[in-house]
């Protein structure tokens, strides 16, 4: 029973192989380090905001792409999410580094260009490890904001790639749809559920929702119909009006 359906809605949901997720570790581990050793977390609120936006970008990797087999929705929105926490994180580096009267590398920097490589090259957490207790507040900042780029570009490729998905093969309701004809086109001997079951009562409470549903939309669909006719019909008397009022001014003009 269990092999037959192993090809419907698949639940792989394996993030911990994604590339995105891997350097996401990284910047994780780069601020956790970057907090306790340059930060005062008794006085300083950005820690704790630090820390947060760190982890936020990593987990909402993880449960948006655990939720990619029952929700394409859901998924473009978390990694949405998990971009938006690095940009709160990336703002926080330069501020550090412009408070601090420290550089930003820039592209033409040897320095700039060497952390580029390095970052392109190194997505296991203990590399950084290993470097970061060798490094300066300013290099540990350039290191992350290099990371932080990189990802930021992977998960906008991510997102697109998923919308583009969703728009060639729909959501879960499309999948179940195609998922169920094929099951009944392969399996034609299988007798339909028997009525009064809890699978058939809950198909019928479906069926019954999604009725009610559509009914709404179509009451909804004549409501805004009406309304938008009354809207022409009041634009049109408006128009009507203000012609009138125009003639008896010309009238009183030539009056006068």
């Amino acid at each position: 029973m269990g092999n037959e359906n192993r090809d419907f809605l698949p639940q792989d949901g394996r993030y911990d192989d994604l590339l995105v997720y891997k350097k996401s570790e990284c910047i994780c581990d780069v601020t956790d380090f970057f907090c306790k050793h340059f930060l005062d977390s008794r006085r300083d609120r950005t820690v704790d905001q630090m820390v947060q936006a760190a982890r936020s970008g990593k987990q909402n990797i993880v449960e948006g792409t655990s939720a990619s087999a029952t929700s394409k929705e859901t998924e473009i929105k978390l990694l949405n999410v998990a971009k938006a926490s690095h940009q709160e994180l990336l703002e926080d580096y330069k501020d550090y580094l412009a408070h601090h009267h420290l550089v930003l590398w820039k592209s033409g920097d040897k320095r700039y260009d060497y952390t580029r490589a390095r970052c392109r090259e190194h997505s296991d957490r203990e590399y950084y490890n290993g470097i970061l207790p060798d490094c300066t507040d300013e290099m540990i900042c350039n290191i992350a904001i290099t990371l932080i780029c990189q990802v930021d570009v992977m998960l906008r490729n991510l997102i697109e790639y998923h919308k583009q998905e969703f728009l060639e093969q729909g959501g879960i309701r499309e999948e179940m749809a195609r998922g169920r004809l094929a099951y009944r086109r392969d399996n034609p001997q299988r007798q339909p559920v028997a009525s009064g079951t809890m699978l058939s009562r809950r198909e019928d409470e479906l069926n019954t929702r999604e009725a009610a549903i559509s009914q709404k939309e179509k009451e909804l669909a004549i409501r805004e119909a009406a309304v938008t006719q009354r809207e022409q019909a009041i634009t049109i008397r408006e128009q009507e009006l203000a012609r009138l009022l125009q003639l008896a001014g010309l009238g009183s003009d030539r009056e006068q």
